[in-house]
C-alpha cells in the first residue's frame, strides 16, 4: 500500500513537464493576448462568435474536444462498473454541487453585490449581477474538469461518471433552482443549448474516444495506445490555451472598459470556488475517500459550466446585461483559480493521506 502511494507522486512529477510546469504563466499570457486581440479586432471575434448552433459556439466546442478526447482515451470504459466503489465521493460532489453551491453563491451575491459593493455599482444592474452569479453557480462543470482531474492525478472513471451524473441532474434541476433562487415563478432556459452542450461536450467525445480506443487496442495493442497517448499529451493543454484566447477575445472590450466592476464581481466568485472546493475536499477526507477521487471531487464541486451560464444569461437577460457580464467574469477567473485549486490538492496529498 505504501509503495503504491509513494509511486503516484513520481508519476505525476514525470507528467508535469516544462510546458505543464509553467501552465499558469501560459494561461496568464493567453488571457492577456485574447483580451488585447478582442479589444483591437472586435469584428473578427464577433465573426467567430457567430459560428454557433443553439448558442453553442462551434470553434470552442472543437477545442474542447481536443482538450478532453486524449484524456478520455485513457479510460477503460469496460471497467466503469468499478465506479460504484467511489459512491462516497460521488455523494459528496452531488451534495456540494446541488445543495451547497447555488445557495452559497446566492448568499455571497446578496452580501457583496447588494450591500458591500452596492454604492459602487450601477443600481439598475444589481439584480442582474446577482442573477448572473447564481446562473454561474447552478451549472456544474462539464468539460474543463477533465483537464483539472488530469492535472491532479484523478481517477478518470470517477471523473467521467460524476460529470455524466451531474449532466443528468442538470437537465431536471437547473431551471427549478434558478427560479427558486431568483424568486420568480418561471424562467426561460434555452433547453436546446443545454441538451446540445451535453451532447457536444460529453456524448460525442465519449463515444468517439471509446470507439477509437477499442479500435487501436484490437489492431495494434496496448503499446500503440500508450504511444498515441504520449503524442497527444500536449494537445489537450494547447487546446485549453487557444480556447482561452477565443473566450477572452469574445469579451475583450467589456473587460478593458469595465475593470472595476469586473474586480468586484470576481470577489464572490473567488470565495465561492475556494469554499466549495474546501468543503468537498474536507468531507471526502472525513469519509476516508481515496485522494485520487477526492481531488476531482473537489474540483468538480468548485468549477462551473460557464458555457451554459453565459448562454442562459444572454438568452434570458440580454447580451449587454449585468447577468451576462457576471458570467463572463466567471470565465475570467475560472482557469487561473482552478489551477490554484489543483496546486493545493496536489501539495496537500501528504496531509490528506495522513488521516486517521
Amino acid at each position: 500500500m505504501n509503495e503504491v502511494a509513494a509511486s503516484r507522486p513520481a508519476s505525476l512529477s514525470q507528467r508535469m513537464g516544462g510546458f505543464e510546469r509553467y501552465l499558469t504563466l501560459w494561461v496568464a499570457l493567453c488571457i492577456a493576448v485574447g483580451t488585447g486581440l478582442g479589444y483591437l479586432f472586435p469584428s473578427s471575434f464577433a465573426a467567430l462568435g457567430a459560428m454557433e448552433v443553439a448558442k453553442v459556439n462551434l470553434p470552442v466546442a472543437v477545442l474542447i474536444w481536443l482538450m478532453i478526447i486524449p484524456m478520455l482515451l485513457k479510460i477503460d470504459f469496460a471497467a466503469m462498473g468499478q465506479v460504484k466503489q467511489h459512491w462516497k465521493g460521488i455523494g459528496v460532489t452531488v451534495f456540494v454541487n446541488w445543495a451547497v453551491k447555488p445557495f452559497s453563491m446566492a448568499l455571497l451575491g446578496w452580501l457583496f453585490i447588494r450591500h458591500v459593493f452596492a454604492p459602487y455599482l450601477p443600481a439598475e444592474q444589481l439584480d442582474s449581477y446577482v442573477a448572473g452569479l447564481i446562473l454561474l453557480a447552478a451549472a456544474p462543470c462539464t468539460a474543463m474538469v477533465f483537464v483539472w482531474s488530469h492535472l491532479c492525478d484523478g481517477e478518470p472513471q470517477f471523473t467521467l461518471s460524476q460529470v455524466a451524473l451531474n449532466d443528468l441532474i442538470m437537465v431536471v434541476a437547473f431551471a427549478p433552482i434558478i427560479a427558486l433562487l431568483l424568486g420568480i415563478s418561471s424562467i426561460t432556459v434555452p433547453w436546446s443549448t443545454l441538451l446540445l452542450s451535453v451532447g457536444l461536450y460529453i456524448v460525442v467525445p465519449v463515444l468517439f474516444a471509446a470507439l477509437l480506443r477499442r479500435w487501436i487496442l484490437r489492431r495494434s495493442g496496448e503499446a500503440a495506445l500508450q504511444a498515441l497517448l504520449k503524442r497527444l499529451g500536449p494537445v489537450s493543454l494547447s487546446a485549453l490555451l487557444v480556447t482561452l484566447v477565443l473566450l477572452f477575445g469574445f469579451q475583450g472590450r467589456q473587460i478593458v472598459d469595465q475593470p472595476l466592476i469586473i474586480a468586484m464581481l470576481a470577489v464572490p466568485i473567488l470565495i465561492q470556488v475556494y469554499f466549495n472546493a474546501g468543503v468537498s475536499y474536507w468531507l471526502n477526507r472525513k469519509l476516508g475517500v481515496a485522494h485520487c477521487v477526492a481531488g476531482p471531487s473537489a474540483l468538480i464541486g468548485a468549477s462551473n459550466f460557464f458555457e451554459l451560464a453565459v448562454a442562459t444569461a444572454v438568452s434570458v437577460f440580454g447580451v449587454h446585461s449585468g447577468a451576462a457580464l457576471a458570467t463572463v467574469v466567471g470565465v475570467l477567473v475560472e482557469v487561473p483559480v482552478m489551477l490554484s485549486v489543483v496546486r493545493i490538492v496536489n501539495s496537500s496529498k501528504g496531509w490528506y493521506e495522513a488521516r486517521a
